[in-house]
């Protein structure tokens, strides 16, 4: 003997679809659940790592606005400047492979 709710057609499709969406379908609710678990913790490591790096830069920033003598020495690293009555040689390494 069959239950009635197990006959009614509308009760068997919403029971379909639930199975359907929760396991098989490809946005299904499981395994979305942990691949944007998986993403979220990945954005905030990148978040953490990120929020570091503009804080050395801050402080780098910092320094370059007190500090003349670190200025000069960020200038002629970075842009290769020179004084007037200098002249500049740049060497690059090669490496042979």
């Amino acid at each position: 003997m069959i239950p009635v709710w197990l006959k009614n057609k509308y009760i068997l499709t919403a029971c379909f679809f639930a199975v359907w969406m929760l396991f098989f379908d490809t946005r299904d609710v499981i395994t979305t659940h942990f691949r944007q678990r998986g993403e979220l913790n990945r954005l905030q490591e990148s978040k953490a790592y990120y929020q570091q790096e503009i804080e050395k830069t801050r402080k780098e920033l910092e320094q370059l606005r007190s500090d003349p003598k670190v200025l000069e020495k960020y200038a002629r690293e970075k842009y290769r400047m020179k004084k007037d009555n200098e002249d500049l040689f740049v060497i690059s390494e090669i490496s042979i492979q």
